[in-house]
């Protein structure tokens, strides 16, 4: 008889995102007084922009020609060399020196932080932050290095927890204990918090001495508002002996529907005698055949001069969205965090409610939808998660329904 991976069965209810929909759903059907403005999760509301448009274009004609017609991608990283080399030039323009083979293209930073599990054993201690993007905490779980998950406090015995709470300004302190792989997320997701160089500079110096890895999520660092907060954990001198990057095109460029993103992995990081490099290679070559030549095109031009330009208005709409439901949200009376170099704002629960007793509530009253802290980990209860990344005058209608039900 076929034998399943019991460690699925180990996971609670669903991922947070399919319930939000699911609430969300059921809502509707009763037909809501107003139209549901959705603040919730983090899709973008912005068209492609132009010059990508183009690009995508120019690539779809060439793949009608027998002569321009693209197949696999076999070239290296399962990436096309004029997008490796764009986003290597990228880096070097920000001061940081990659080789174009130390780059992988994929399909998304979500499927890179789940799968690059791969490449470790089920024995590694794995530390996340608290609250954390979910995705990090179940492919843990999926594979087995979490453990037990305990209903009452909502951890898994196995993980190291590091709350990041308003005491702590959301940033972890270092574990009490030798951890093997850290995720870290900055600007972070929920809470939008940053990293200074000298907090990141303890987190390298601390894998270095451990022999730990760093999987350093750097989704949201276009919308990075504020002068020396650093974009790249590769800006950290002896990062490249302890750290692994992921960036995306999803926010960035909204390609949240095209599937774009990219994984650094040093060729100078090794562990157990073994490249990391050669393994996600391995991995990669073995499990995936690239991203379509188009949306490679696609996200070639998102770093030609017109590209940064034309990205650099939708952040910045975005980041106004953001300052908007900041704002308005303090004018209410509620305590915010966020929202400036991240296109997320943190929300506290008044008067102590529950985060999914707050999200029904904005939900049934208000007809706007949020996402519930408490999804995010033991540490999220008691906030909500706003997204900026609606409709400018719908992100001001929320608002104002919001203001007007506290």
């Amino acid at each position: 008889m076929a034998q399943i991976n019991a460690n699925y069965l180990k996971l609670p209810g669903g991922y947070l995102f399919p319930e939000i929909g699911r609430r969300t759903r059921a809502f509707l059907a009763q037909n809501p007084p107003m139209p549901l403005i959705r603040l919730g999760i983090g899709d973008v509301t912005l068209p492609l922009a132009p010059v990508v448009i183009e690009a995508m274009e120019k690539a779809t004609a060439e793949m009608g020609k027998k002569e321009t017609f693209r197949g696999y991608c076999e070239e290296t990283n399962c990436a096309y060399e004029f997008l490796r080399f764009a986003i290597r030039d990228a880096y070097k323009a920000a001061g940081v020196d990659l080789e174009d083979d130390e780059i992988f293209v994929s399909d998304g930073a979500k499927s890179d932080c789940g799968n690059i599990g791969d490449i470790f054993s089920a024995d590694n201690v794995v530390a996340v932050c608290d609250p954390v993007y979910p995705v990090y905490v179940d492919t843990n779980a999926m594979a087995g290095r979490a453990g037990e998950y305990d209903p009452q406090s909502g951890c898994w015995n196995k993980l190291v927890y590091m709350p990041c709470t308003a005491d702590n300004g959301f940033s972890p302190a270092l574990p009490d204990r030798p951890v093997d792989l850290i995720y870290l997320c900055f600007p972070n997701n929920p809470t939008g918090a940053v990293a200074t160089k000298a907090q990141l500079k303890a987190w390298v110096d601390y894998a270095n001495a451990n022999d730990s890895v760093i999987l350093y999520d750097s989704a949201y660092e276009a919308f990075i508002t504020e002068p020396d907060i650093p974009h790249s954990i590769f800006e950290i001198e002896g990062a490249k002996t302890c750290a692994i990057e992921f960036r995306s095109f999803s926010k960035t460029a909204g390609f949240t529907g095209n599937r774009c993103a990219y994984t650094v992995v040093p060729k100078a990081l090794e562990r157990g005698g073994a490249s990391l490099n050669a393994l996600w290679s391995r991995r990669q070559s073995t499990k995936f055949n690239g991203v379509p030549y188009v949306i490679q095109r696609a996200a070639e031009a998102v770093f030609t001069p017109e590209g940064q330009a034309q990205t650099r208005e939708a952040i910045a709409y975005y980041l106004n969205n953001a300052k908007l439901i900041r704002e308005g949200l303090e004018k209410a009376g509620l305590t915010v965090y966020g929202g400036v170099n991240a296109p997320y704002i943190w929300c506290k629960t008044p008067d102590g409610m529950g985060s999914w007793d707050f999200f029904d509530k904005l939900l049934h009253e208000a007809c706007v939808v949020t996402t519930p802290g408490a999804g995010f980990g033991p540490s999220g209860e008691g906030y909500i998660r706003l997204t900026a990344f609606g409709d400018a005058a719908a992100t001001q209608e929320a608002v104002a329904r919001i203001q007007s039900r506290l």
